[in-house]
């Protein structure tokens, strides 16, 4: 994690991100080594699940980060993966009623505000920070769903949208959110290139492996080929199964794969179907050596 984050402060990205999935490592602690390994990379956390940490202790971690290193982090919270919630009995019984509360109780202790609430979820008496970060962090939202997009155009900073990010999603996401005023938007993508389209092609497929699973139907609805996907993937046997048998201008819309003058164009065209930030998620049997190729999309 070290080495890779400081080639890609090198190569010149804006940011990295953290995932914190189950059971890996935590995404609090990935972003505080980040921190302290590099010099000028914005480290975003995305995402933190809502039901796996008290707003105020969240608020505490988020604010040591932020004070540590003013100006270097984003935070995203999200409802989790559901199967994962519910692995460890945190899934609520209304997941946008938390996702609202949380994101409204972290963005008034981070602002600095003595916070007394009394929701469903988040119950909090006085609670204030000692020491609220000077500059504090956007809070976004990492979401899906439209209602669930409503909720962070409501009541966040920005929103995070998962993989896969296609220009079609984008423009359907924009639509929900719905918010009004400045909204930053961020995306992952998978993303892999080649000298030889075909092998960057072969390398964003395994990054795409999931795409066809029930959880990812927001983003695959606004497609023309929404339906052939579909059937692809119940034809297949798993996921790796399907991957491998994604069409290639399928794997060129939902990814940016091919050389990297296609992988440019595809990064444009991205951000000019309403992307403020676009993550690329490095594809590959090598994470060295894929972000020393994305580097080239610099």
């Amino acid at each position: 994690m070290v080495t890779f984050a400081q080639r890609a402060e090198q190569l010149g990205f804006d940011s990295l991100w953290i995932v914190e999935d189950c059971f890996l490592n935590g995404g609090i602690a990935q972003a505080a080594t980040v921190l302290a390994a590099t010099e000028r990379i914005t480290v975003g956390l995305g995402l933190l699940p809502a039901g796996a940490r008290n707003p105020a202790f969240a608020a505490m971690e988020v604010a040591t980060l932020a004070n540590f290193h003013p100006g270097r982090l984003i935070v995203t919270v999200g409802h989790g993966m559901p199967d994962w919630m519910r692995q460890v009995g945190s899934w609520p019984a209304s997941p946008l009623t938390l996702l609202g509360e949380y994101l409204a109780a972290l963005r008034a202790l981070l602002a600095g505000e003595r916070v007394t609430v009394s929701g469903r979820y988040v119950r909090l008496d006085a609670v204030e920070l000692a020491a609220p970060p000077e500059r504090p962090p956007l809070v976004l939202g990492g979401v899906r769903g439209p209602r669930s997009l409503a909720v962070s155009g409501r009541v966040a900073d920005g929103t995070l949208l998962a993989e896969p990010a296609s220009a079609e999603y984008l423009a359907v996401a924009r639509e929900q959110i719905a918010a009004e005023g400045d909204h930053l938007l961020v995306a992952y993508t998978v993303a892999a290139l080649d000298e030889d389209p075909g092998v960057a092609r072969d390398h964003a497929r395994d990054g795409l492996k999931m795409v066809g699973e029930p959880a990812w139907a927001p983003h695959i609805a606004p497609l023309p080929f929404a339906d052939g996907l579909a059937a692809l993937r119940q034809q297949s046997g798993s996921p790796e199964e399907f991957a491998r048998a994604l069409p290639d201008d399928w794997v060129d819309q939902l990814a940016v794969s091919g050389t990297p003058e296609h992988g440019r164009s595809r990064v444009r065209a991205l951000h000019e179907a309403g992307a403020d930030r676009l993550v690329v998620i490095p594809a590959g049997p090598d994470p060295l050596a894929a972000v020393e190729s994305l580097g080239r999309l610099n």
